[in-house]
């Protein structure tokens, strides 16, 4: 397993961060009832931020951190006004109303970038490979890793263990119960919209070395969240992170492993799940 274990760090990093992104997808879905098709956008938000601040020094991150993510939440939260008509709708309209914002969004990205794909650099403290059991290995990325499953269990704990996290819980198993104990269900849908976006640009910011920002980025990151919004489950903090890691390691290390099909590997893993799950042979993760 020598030479797989480069590939099977960045299935770790690729997974980690995709589960940063998909927690938002998830929380604007099973919370708020919103299908959004424009997440994949808010992910580019934070990326084009981080590439267009960051100069390799270690002033640069905290600022690039600060403007991705408040620009994420504002798009987050002005999504939660534009959607407000067809909150109660069907996912269709939402559906095509959020990929149209995304088309708008991605070409206002793309006019004031411009069109190609967009270098992300690191404090030069981070970027130099270190040796890793004989192979050498991107150091930002392993930093990465840490930062992320840090991410991870915060968010966990925040669902799990404070007042905010269990009325977003408590939202979505019996939102009317919630309306009935005082809490105002439109202010529950902007705030996790918001925090929606929050964690997009965060991941953006945070993985614009690992998925830089260009023009097919804000598609690329959305395509993948979804595949492991399906796969993980609408209602599980734990099953999102499983199905990130699961699809970060398909893309990695299924490449190294059977190159010649690792582009149907994701897909048919997928089917292959959906097919057991849906005759029983799978559980679902249980709740957060």
């Amino acid at each position: 397993m020598d030479p797989y274990l480069i590939p099977a760090l960045d299935g770790v990093a690729y997974g980690l961060l995709l589960f940063v992104v998909a927690a938002g997808l998830v929380l604007s879905f099973g919370v708020a009832g919103i299908l959004n098709l424009a997440h994949g956008t808010l992910y580019a938000i934070g990326a084009y931020v981080a590439a267009w601040l960051a100069d390799g020094g270690w002033a640069a991150v905290p600022l690039a951190l600060v403007a991705g993510v408040a620009g994420a939440t504002a798009a987050g939260t002005a999504l939660a006004g534009l959607l407000t008509p067809v909150k109660r709708g069907d996912h269709l309209t939402q559906a095509l109303l959020t990929f149209g914002l995304a088309l708008a969004g991605g070409s206002l990205l793309v006019s004031a970038f411009g069109p190609e794909d967009l270098p992300v650099r690191v404090p030069a403290a981070l970027d130099r490979p270190i040796d890793l059991a004989g192979h050498s290995y991107a150091a930002y990325r392993l930093v990465f890793i840490v930062v992320a499953a840090v991410i991870a269990v915060g968010l966990y704990l925040a669902l799990t263990r404070t007042r905010a996290g269990m009325l977003v819980r408590a939202a979505v198993d019996d939102p009317q119960m919630v309306a009935c104990l005082g809490v105002n269900p439109t202010r529950v849908r902007v705030g996790v919209l918001a925090v929606s976006g929050a964690l997009a640009g965060l991941a953006g910011v945070l993985g614009a070395p690992i998925i830089g920002p260009g023009p097919s980025t804000a598609a690329t990151v959305l395509l993948l969240s979804l595949v492991v919004v399906v796969l993980g489950g609408l209602n599980s903090v734990v099953g999102t992170l499983v199905a990130a890691l699961a699809v970060g390691e398909i893309q990695t290390l299924g490449v190294a492993l059977l190159p010649t099909a690792a582009p149907f590997l994701l897909y048919a893993a997928m089917a292959l799940i959906l097919a057991a799950r849906a005759r029983g042979l799978l559980r679902r993760w249980s709740t957060a």
